[in-house]
């Protein structure tokens, strides 16, 4: 998630230089976008990215007329220039990259020499593996709910299998065709 709140403004700057819709946040698969709008009239600047309250850089593009030099102090920041705008993206967050971000703008030519921050956004970012082992716990407690109700119906299946078992057994023994018999004594031959 994306929190943005004021910052220090900008002290003299000219208007001219920089336009309204300073920072436009974006996330867009799962990296943070943040891109600015280009200085107009200005032929040397810089655009700095930093992380927390004690402003440590992580990212800067420093533009002349002859070149574009970009520099990155962390592997998850990456930066791109147009003629019209500098893009810093954030890649592969986690929860140990939450913080406040502030962005800077100097302009070194034409002087005077400004330096402001820009605005400063608090970036919330959700663990990938909370994700994951809640998704997991969840599967697990699915699985067991699943097997323990199909270990009832297996009990009671068997219940009243042995109890039908014992009801035909029964019954059974009446209605065979081999009735029980008496003991017969052999019949005795009559005398003669």
């Amino acid at each position: 998630g994306v929190d943005s709140c004021s910052s220090c403004p900008c002290k003299n700057i000219d208007q001219s230089h920089v336009s309204d819709s300073q920072v436009m946040v974006e996330f867009e698969n799962g990296n943070f976008i943040f891109t600015f709008p280009n200085p107009k009239n200005v032929s040397e600047f810089s655009m700095t990215l930093y992380k927390g309250r004690e402003k440590k850089e992580i990212c800067a593009l420093h533009l002349t007329e002859e070149r574009v030099v970009s520099k990155s102090n962390v592997t998850y920041c990456q930066t791109q220039n147009s003629n019209s705008s500098t893009t810093f993206i954030l890649k592969n967050l986690e929860r140990k990259h939450i913080d406040i971000y502030t962005y800077c703008l100097e302009i070194f030519l034409p002087p005077p020499y400004i330096d402001c921050c820009l605005k400063e956004t608090y970036l919330y970012v959700q663990d990938k593996e909370d994700c994951f082992s809640l998704g997991l716990v969840s599967w697990i407690i699915i699985g067991l709910i699943v097997f323990a109700i199909s270990c009832v119906c297996c009990v009671v299946a068997c219940c009243l299998r042995n109890k039908n078992q014992k009801c035909d057994s029964n019954s059974h023994e009446y209605n065979s065709e081999y009735m029980p018999m008496a003991a017969v004594n052999a019949a005795k031959k009559p005398r003669i």
